[in-house]
């Protein structure tokens, strides 16, 4: 396949819904749910996304030509893998807070 850099892909789009969005994605919202579940703070999810997003470069590399070392698609890939975990971590957290802290979230004036 041809390169066709962009400001989001380094090779093709499906490569990299394929890579970062479906298979590391996946696992940034679980990971994400797991730091929730743990009452972790968002430090360790922060430092937890580091790892995965090399991760993720490599898979890159390795099977689809990609560069291994390339900053700026490294930190792409960060900022995505981010987002995605902190929705797994919010939707975790908000679950825990309702029930946790359920009579917080009811009406007191009825």
């Amino acid at each position: 396949m041809q390169n066709q850099n962009t400001w989001i892909w380094e090779v093709t789009a499906w490569e990299f819904i394929l890579v970062t969005v479906v298979l590391a994605g996946g696992a940034a919202f679980m990971t994400g749910r797991a730091i929730a579940s743990v009452w972790a703070g968002r430090g360790q999810l922060a430092i937890y996304m580091i790892l995965l997003a090399g991760a993720t470069r490599f898979i890159h590399f390795a099977l689809f030509k990609g560069t291994l070392l390339a900053p700026y698609y490294y930190v792409v890939d960060l900022i995505v893998l981010l987002a995605i975990a902190e929705a797994g971590f919010r939707l975790t957290r908000s679950k825990q807070m309702v029930q946790q802290y359920g009579f917080l979230g009811r009406n007191q004036a009825g």
